[in-house]
């Protein structure tokens, strides 16, 4: 190793490159996450304009229904709307949260949804590598607080967030009786969004475990490796 570097694990290190892989033919998973339970949701009208599009566009997709779902550690992991969640995430290759802004914020109902998704289950992490998007409605004029709260969620999830988003602003105003929402700019915007997502994931969902292959993770697990044999050395 080059005395330059010398913290740097040799056995750790690999070239920064993308080797040529196999191309999956079958359609985009995209699951859907909504954060509110009124009857009337503009958030559950926004992700179901959401899922219209993306079938359009070729994808798989569920809507998670989060009525139902225990807080955060309320219960354990074997309830059944927190496994249902995560196998959903499992499943996925691309996700969309949709939330409202409520008190400047995400909503409780879709804070607990993410929380109850871990950052890993035994050797699998059921959201890194995984495309996310991201949008808000609001009740007042146009603001980006949800959104942005996501997007540090996103990060924190190790998801690869896509860069468009969409906040509807007086979402009373964009969806009709039936819930169905009304053409505008807002619309088109989230035609936008679920355009982008469809494109990342297709780019990106192939090559996950390359993208999110760490060097201090293989450090750690190398260093591992070699306690174990040097501990069977010494016993044998």
């Amino acid at each position: 190793m080059t005395p330059d570097l010398p913290n740097l694990s040799a056995e750790a290190l690999r070239p920064a490159t993308l080797a040529e892989v196999p191309r999956a033919s079958h359609p985009p998973r995209i699951l859907l996450l909504y954060g509110s339970l009124r009857a009337r949701s503009f958030s559950r009208f926004a992700t179901l304009e959401a899922e219209r599009l993306l079938r359009q566009f070729g994808c798989d997709t569920r809507v998670y229904d989060p009525a139902g779902l225990p807080l955060p550690d309320d219960c354990d992991e074997t309830h059944p709307k927190v496994q249902e969640l995560r196998e959903l995430c499992l499943w996925s290759e691309g996700q969309v949260w949709t939330s409202p802004e409520r008190h400047g914020a995400m909503t409780g109902v879709m804070k607990a949804q993410i929380d109850w998704i871990p950052l890993s289950m035994g050797a699998i992490r059921p959201t890194q590598g995984r495309t996310l998007a991201v949008m808000q409605v609001s009740g007042g004029s146009q603001s980006f607080n949800a959104v942005n709260q996501m997007r540090i969620l996103g990060r924190w999830m190790r998801m690869l967030t896509i860069p468009n988003q969409s906040s509807v602003a007086k979402a009373w105003a964009e969806f009709d009786e039936a819930g169905r929402m009304r053409p505008s700019p807002y619309y088109d915007r989230i035609v936008d969004v679920m355009e982008e997502l469809v494109k990342f994931t297709l780019l990106t969902r192939d090559l996950a475990p390359q993208l999110t292959d760490r060097y201090s993770e293989r450090k750690e697990t190398a260093e591992k490796l070699a306690a174990r044999v040097n501990l069977q050395k010494s016993v044998g």
